[in-house]
C-alpha cells in the first residue's frame, strides 16, 4: 500500500494529465511546528489552455497564499466533504514568493508570530488520524474509538470539535484514497480482493462508494488516470 506522502499525492485526480500542467512540491515543518503543521506544500502551473484540476480532499485544513493577477491573498480552507476542483489558466503559483518553495519559511515565520497555544487533544487526535491513514485494517469508526479508549459517541464529539468531520468519514475517505492510489498504479488491480482488504462488503460496495465520490467506477477511472 502507498506511503503517507503517496496518499497525499493520490488526492490529485488523473495525475498523468496533471503532471503535464502542474508541479506540486512539499516540505516537512521544523520540530517546533510539527505539532501544528503536517507539511508545507506549493503548486506551480503553466497551462496555455484552461485546465480543471480535481482533488479528493483529505481530512486536513489548508492555509494557502496565492498570487492571482499580481495580487496576493491568504485563504483558509476547512475539510471539504466532497471532491472539489480548481480552474487554472496561464502561469501562476501558490505562496506569495518569487520562488514558491521559499514560501515555507515565510509561512513558518508567520505561524510562529501567532504564538499558538498547545492543546494536548490536538496532538492526540492528529496521531489517531495518522494511524487511520496508515493502517488499512482500520475500516470502521468503532475500531478507531477502541484505539482512542473512548466510546464512539465521545470520539464523534471530539472529531466534530477538532477535525470538523466525523471519524466514520475519516475512515471512509482514507480507504477511498487507497482505492484511488491503486487506480493510479501501473499494476492490474483485483478490485474484488481490494474491496475485501479495505473492509467493503463486496466489490459492488467499493464501486458504488468510489463512483459517488469521483463520478466514475474505479476500473474506468484507472484507464484514464
Amino acid at each position: 500500500m502507498p506511503t503517507r506522502s503517496g496518499r497525499a499525492q493520490a488526492a490529485i485526480m488523473r495525475p498523468s494529465r496533471a503532471e503535464q500542467r502542474i508541479e506540486v512540491g512539499r516540505a516537512e515543518p521544523s520540530a517546533d511546528l510539527a505539532g501544528l503543521v503536517d507539511y508545507f506544500w506549493w503548486v506551480r502551473w503553466d497551462t496555455p489552455d484552461p485546465h480543471v484540476q480535481e482533488v479528493v480532499p483529505r481530512p486536513v485544513v489548508h492555509v494557502s497564499a496565492e498570487v492571482v493577477a499580481g495580487a496576493p491573498r491568504l485563504l483558509v480552507h476547512g475539510v471539504h466533504p466532497r471532491m472539489f476542483h480548481r480552474r487554472l489558466e496561464g502561469s501562476g503559483h501558490t505562496v506569495a514568493c518569487e520562488r514558491p518553495e521559499d514560501g515555507a519559511g515565510v509561512l513558518a515565520t508567520w505561524l510562529r508570530r501567532l504564538d499558538p497555544r498547545e492543546d494536548p487533544q490536538v496532538a492526540t487526535l492528529a496521531e489517531l488520524v495518522e494511524r487511520v491513514e496508515e493502517d488499512t485494517s482500520l475500516v470502521r469508526a468503532e475500531q478507531v474509538a477502541e484505539l482512542a479508549g473512548a466510546s464512539l459517541r465521545t470520539l464523534q464529539r471530539r472529531f466534530g470539535s477538532y477535525v470538523g468531520i466525523g471519524p466514520k468519514w475519516v475512515v471512509q475517505r482514507f480507504r477511498l484514497l487507497d482505492v484511488t492510489s491503486a487506480a493510479h498504479g501501473e499494476d492490474e488491480v483485483d478490485w474484488a480482493e481490494l474491496a475485501h482488504r479495505l473492509g467493503y462488503a463486496d466489490q459492488s460496495h467499493l464501486i458504488r462508494a468510489f463512483t459517488q465520490l469521483v463520478g466514475h467506477p474505479p476500473a474506468a477511472y484507472a484507464r484514464e488516470a
